[in-house]
């Protein structure tokens, strides 16, 4: 529906921090010419909580634009607040993106149930498809997998993006959700092991600098070629460990200006990456030869 490999993008910011939409433009364009199926714009990864709603959908309208018919368009439209992530998914829905991905609610812990009725009555309140997000080390939250099952009934919720790193939960969700229910890896260095156990593919940062790779690593996968998959994935480990230093997105910010692409530095209260960490993704990236 999406692809097999879709970029959680970051967002271009100009010198007095606000957004740049022509930035946003480029870098969403190369990046669909570098590996991705897809941009997830908004997520985490976009510094989501440093935005306003006017801007996000600002980006949904200027990333669809750039690469109309040539990728998917994913908005990250979750909040903690129900009413809130229904507002701007009904929005994003307006700009015409392909489909949202809502984050499990974050510092006030609902309960399974509550999580359930969340997810439920934003993705009844629109026709887009829904990806669910569950990133429990970020949402002090974990989304259960008997909650993704039944979810999975709701008609237009599609799929789950899984940071969670608990490879048992993602093995029932593959084996208790549809056929056509899909399943994302939310971290880059365990993507492989999740497509070993059945899962579609990544929604991934470091495609921002080894997309190619990526897919190659993605479709040798599914086509049978386990070895060379397998190949790339240990050759990228060192490199996928390296962009997760310090906090997301520091580090991928890092490496795209390593690359010559310029998208400025991140809203507060994040920061910069250090001297020090730079040089370790630097010398991660020239083993690779991704400089």
């Amino acid at each position: 529906m999406f692809g097999e490999v879709l970029t959680a993008m970051v967002t271009p910011f100009k010198e007095d921090l606000s957004v740049d939409y022509d930035r946003a433009q480029e870098l969403a364009s190369y990046l669909i010419d570098n590996g991705s199926d897809g941009i997830v714009v908004t997520g985490t990864t976009g510094e989501s909580p440093t935005l306003s709603d006017d801007e996000k959908v600002n980006l949904y309208q200027a990333v669809k634009e750039a690469v109309e018919g040539k990728g998917s368009v994913i908005a990250g439209t979750g909040y903690n607040c129900t009413r809130e992530s229904i507002q701007l998914t009904k929005r994003a829905e307006n700009v015409g993106v392909d489909g949202c991905m809502l984050v499990t609610p974050y510092y006030n812990k609902p309960p399974q149930k509550g999580l359930y009725n969340h997810f439920k009555t934003i993705a009844e309140s629109t026709s887009l498809p829904t990806i669910l997000y569950n990133v429990p080390s970020r949402t002090a939250r974990n989304l259960e997998a008997d909650t993704v099952i039944a979810l999975s009934e709701v008609p237009n919720i599609v799929g789950v993006k899984e940071a969670g790193g608990n490879f048992e939960q993602v093995a029932k969700i593959i084996n208790k959700t549809p056929e056509n229910f899909l399943l994302y890896s939310g971290d880059d260095a365990i993507t492989y092991p999740i497509l070993a156990l059945g899962g579609d593919g990544v929604i991934s940062v470091a495609s921002h600098i080894a997309g190619r790779e990526i897919k190659k690593m993605v479709s040798f996968y599914k086509s049978g070629n386990v070895k060379d998959s397998l190949g790339i994935h240990m050759r990228l480990l060192p490199f996928f460990k390296s962009l997760f230093l310090t906090t997301n997105p520091i580090m991928v910010k890092a490496g795209v200006k390593l690359m010559g692409i310029e998208v400025g530095e991140l809203r507060p209260p994040m920061v910069s990456a250090t001297e020090e960490q730079v040089l370790k993704l630097k010398k991660a990236m020239d083993e690779l030869g991704l400089l």
